[in-house]
């Protein structure tokens, strides 16, 4: 039998949820190898992701990769996907959800929270919410994978961190954990712990089918469909949060105004077989709730 070759950033994470996929198909009596390699993202880190390229960054040499036949599917963070894919590259499948919380992350072995430090935060989206939350925080801008982060900030660099819960558990680390912050006060990147298949068009992924679960399908259907209604990039501060609830999807969604400087958010529920529907609804009302019937 082929052995499949799964291709993923060579970062600990990475790895770690590339052998999730791995550990699945092995269960199964499926030969699989992992291809790592280090991507643009993954070499630019003194600058944000929307000045030097975007989410775009981290895919383009496992597209590369996967087109070249070096591998058979690639493994993905979903929040970290561009919301547009080739159609010579489609979307196989999505993960079972991990944690999809937030977390606040302290330095190794304090207990509080240091507010004359800033806060360690690459997303817009994250310092927003944040800041409502705790209007005295700051914060400075952080790259680097997770244990990069951790390092940095267990340095003295940052008062607290905040990352992915599902990240942080995928690494055995959720003891680093100081406190989680539930969806209600700070909405998730759409996506955020799951894990995304990519594969090429036209070839039979049959195999992979036990990996994939359908409620990750349709949240995360609803929460792309939220976001690229919205044009929202890499650092845009948009964020969606969908729940399968009895057969119908409950959306929570985040929606920023670049010209009034503000955001809004709100909720939505709909039919499971229109998560695309309803995550384009709700991203239509928010708009026009923040910007005002003229659309601008």
């Amino acid at each position: 039998m082929k052995t499949i070759k799964i291709g993923t950033r060579e970062s600990r994470l990475a790895v770690e949820q590339a052998r999730l996929l791995q550990r699945s198909l092995e269960q199964r009596g499926i030969g699989a190898e992992l291809v790592t390699m280090k991507t643009t993202g993954d070499r630019i880190l003194d600058r944000a992701l929307d000045q030097v390229g975007g989410k775009g960054l981290f895919v383009k040499e496992l597209d590369r990769a996967l087109r070249e036949g070096r591998c058979d599917v690639t493994v993905h963070s979903c929040k970290d996907l561009p919301m547009e894919t080739p159609a010579d590259l489609p979307l196989l499948g999505f993960s079972r959800r991990e944690d999809p919380r937030d977390a606040l992350v302290l330095p190794l072995g304090r207990e509080a929270w240091d507010r004359d430090l800033p806060v360690g935060c690459a997303s817009r989206r994250r310092m927003l919410q944040l800041a409502a939350l705790y209007p005295d925080a700051t914060f400075q801008l952080v790259r680097g994978n997770v244990l990069t982060r951790l390092a940095k900030l267990d340095g003295g660099q940052y008062g607290a961190l905040i990352l992915a819960a599902a990240g942080l558990k995928r690494l055995g680390l959720e003891e680093r954990i100081s406190r989680y912050f539930a969806p209600e006060e700070m909405i998730p990147a759409a996506g955020q712990g799951v894990l995304c298949v990519q594969g090429r068009a036209g070839e039979d992924y049959s195999c992979l089918e036990p990996f994939f679960d359908r409620d990750a399908a349709v949240t995360t259907a609803a929460e792309r469909a939220f976001v690229t209604a919205l044009d929202g990039g890499c650092s845009s501060p948009v964020a969606a949060f969908a729940q399968v609830e009895d057969g119908e999807v409950h959306l929570r969604g985040l929606c920023y105004s670049e010209r009034l400087d503000t955001y809004t958010t709100g909720e939505a529920r709909g039919p499971a077989g229109d998560a695309v529907g309803l995550g384009r609804a709700l991203a239509a009302r928010l708009r026009q709730e923040l910007e005002g019937g003229d659309g601008r």
